[in-house]
C-alpha cells in the first residue's frame, strides 16, 4: 500500500458533547469543531475524503463515524476558503493544507484545544451508551425532575437541590465505598 492509501494523521491530544437531535442521534461536534479536527488530521498527513471518515471513526472508538454527506462539504468548503487543496490523482482526491491553512490553524491553536475538549466529551457520552438501563432510567427520571421544576426555583431550592446533585456526583465518582452526604 502506497502513501495516498494510508489513513491521515491522527490527533495528538484528547478529544470531546451531545443534544438529541431529532433521531439522529446525539451531536458529536460543536459548531467548527470538525472544520478544525479535518485541518489537524490533513496537517498530520495528507489524505484522502475516506481516510478521514475512517481516521474520525477510529477517534471515536468506532462509535461514531461522519457521514460523506457531512465531510464532503466541509472538505470542499476548506477548499474553497483555499486553506487546503486537492488533488485528484489517480481518480481520488488527497487533500493537503495550503500555507494559508497551515498559518491559519496555528492561529487557532486555542480553538483546536477546547474542539478536542468538546470532542473528548462526545466520545465519552457516546460510550455512555454502555451504561446499564436502570442507570439511563435513573439519569432520565432526574432530567424529567428537573424540567418539570422548571420556572419554580427559590434561592433556598436552587441550593438544596445545587447541594444534592454536587453531592451525589462525588459519591458516583469517588465509588463504591462512598457515602451521599445529605444537603445541609
Amino acid at each position: 500500500m502506497g502513501e495516498d492509501s494510508q489513513a491521515c494523521g491522527s490527533l495528538t491530544a484528547d478529544k470531546r458533547g451531545g443534544r438529541e437531535r431529532g433521531g439522529r442521534g446525539p451531536r458529536v461536534f460543536a459548531p467548527g469543531d470538525l472544520k478544525l479536527l479535518i485541518l489537524d488530521l490533513i496537517a498530520a498527513q495528507p489524505c484522502h475524503g475516506y481516510d478521514l471518515i475512517r481516521q474520525i471513526e477510529s477517534l471515536f472508538d468506532g462509535n461514531y463515524s461522519p457521514s460523506p454527506g457531512v465531510i464532503y462539504p466541509t472538505l470542499t468548503f476548506l477548499e474553497e476558503s483555499e486553506l487546503i487543496l486537492g488533488d485528484a490523482a489517480a481518480g481520488k482526491k488527497r487533500y493537503a493544507l495550503t500555507d494559508i491553512g497551515r498559518a491559519w490553524l496555528a492561529e487557532q491553536a486555542v480553538a483546536l484545544d477546547g474542539a478536542r475538549q468538546r470532542i473528548d466529551v462526545s466520545k465519552r457520552a457516546l460510550r455512555g451508551h454502555d451504561r446499564p438501563a436502570e442507570i439511563h432510567e435513573a439519569v432520565h427520571n432526574l432530567r424529567h425532575a428537573m424540567h418539570m421544576h422548571h420556572g419554580r426555583w427559590t434561592p433556598e431550592e436552587i441550593a438544596r437541590v445545587r447541594d444534592l446533585l454536587n453531592s451525589t456526583a462525588k459519591a458516583i465518582a469517588d465509588g463504591a465505598h462512598s457515602r451521599i452526604e445529605e444537603p445541609q
